[in-house]
């Protein structure tokens, strides 16, 4: 296993991070963790070098933290921690009443990396006004041994990330960055040099990047032996990167991406400068399908069209085929808070979306195209 120093808190960091996300689920609809599964899953991890693991409330039906606690007990001097609170109001005494849930779940008497999850500087800012809010609550927290480093995950525009890396409040950062999504880049950079420890989430975009596409294999001309290789090879190429965090659910994802880690050298110069040229091109041609500028909404239909476009796009430009009609399949649904759209049958091909779209795109022809395809 590669390590990394941790931004500037003295801190050696496995390359390779566990994202206790996606656990092995059992029960009716999968309410349940299989912690027959899930527990030696995570033990191997660190047998396999991996000291760092990622969990929150919310995750696996809020019982991620209980089985992480399960699988750090008999080693948790060696593992560190990472979870999350999210702030639901602006009160202290609630803020830490959430850390002292998850100190429980966990069965742990501190917790390594404690984020503010998926804050925005909207947020950010408000807190800063407050006497007595979760600002004050965390640094009480610290001061107390409660948590050991503050932290917070990310999700807002990218262009308002400095000013919260700016505020000193924070000695780490959990951040979207892969292939397809390249964002963050700067951000990544700009984290490192103020002594942030830099984590990623979402190297193989959320699972996209690990379903088979010959054009993702297709960036170097020695294949990888697949699309998740060459999506975890870019990430951990990045200088900037301390952390690329993996939710893996089996043995087999888990002993590749170890071995990926493992490497040294994942991505030559030349080969990086390659890869990017390559994937900026494929941007290129996404866009002229859509450039999810979002013109076109609000749809009197309620039809998410860039969404349907963007899902589109990984299939017809990636060739990510199978993920595309998956993502789809759940679109239609209507399972997912996140995949919201009435389906394209409701289209009344009034046209309205057509006048605003500022690419002219003949977007009622796109979304039939994109039910043929992917339906």
């Amino acid at each position: 296993m590669v390590y990394k120093s941790f931004g500037n808190t003295g801190i050696k960091v496995s390359a390779l991070g566990f994202g206790a996300m996606r656990l092995p689920m059992t029960g009716e609809n999968n309410s349940q963790i299989d912690e027959e599964l899930a527990i030696p899953l995570m033990r191997r991890a660190f047998q396999l070098g991996v000291n760092y693991i990622d969990t929150a409330p919310y995750y696996c039906e809020a019982l991620s933290e209980v089985a992480v606690g399960k699988a750090i007990k008999d080693c948790r001097d060696q593992v560190y921690l990472s979870t999350k609170n999210p702030i639901q109001n602006d009160s202290a005494a609630d803020w830490m009443g959430r850390l002292e849930s998850s100190l429980k779940k966990l069965d742990t008497d501190y917790i390594d990396f404690y984020h503010f999850w998926g804050i925005n500087q909207k947020s950010f800012r408000h807190w800063e006004t407050l006497t007595d809010g979760p600002l004050q609550a965390a640094q009480r927290a610290k001061d107390q041994g409660l948590i050991r480093h503050l932290s917070f995950s990310y999700h807002d525009k990218a262009e308002n990330l400095r000013y919260i890396v700016d505020s000193g409040h924070f000695e780490s950062v959990l951040i979207q960055y892969n292939l397809i999504d390249r964002s963050n880049e700067e951000n990544l950079a700009y984290a490192k040099e103020k002594g942030l420890g830099v984590v990623v989430m979402g190297p193989v975009g959320g699972g996209r990047l690990g379903a088979p596409s010959d054009v993702i294999r297709g960036l170097l001309k020695e294949k990888p032996a697949s699309s998740a290789e060459m999506a975890m090879r870019f990430v951990f190429a990045n200088p900037n990167v301390d952390i690329s965090l993996s939710g893996m659910q089996n043995l087999a994802q888990l002993e590749e991406n170890a071995a990926i880690a493992a490497r040294g050298g994942q991505l030559t110069p030349a080969e990086l400068t390659q890869v990017i040229a390559m994937m900026e091109e494929n941007k290129k041609l996404a866009e002229l399908y859509c450039t999810s500028c979002d013109y076109c909404k609000p749809c009197p239909q309620e039809i998410n069209i860039p969404l349907l476009f963007n899902t589109m796009n990984t299939h017809r430009v990636y060739g990510l085929t199978d993920h595309a009609k998956s993502n789809y399949a759940i679109i239609r649904a209507g399972t997912n808070q996140w995949l919201k759209s009435a389906k394209i049958e409701a289209c009344t091909e009034c046209g309205v979306c057509e006048t605003k779209c500022p690419q002219k795109l003949p977007i009622i022809k796109q979304l039939k195209e994109t039910h043929e395809v992917l339906g």
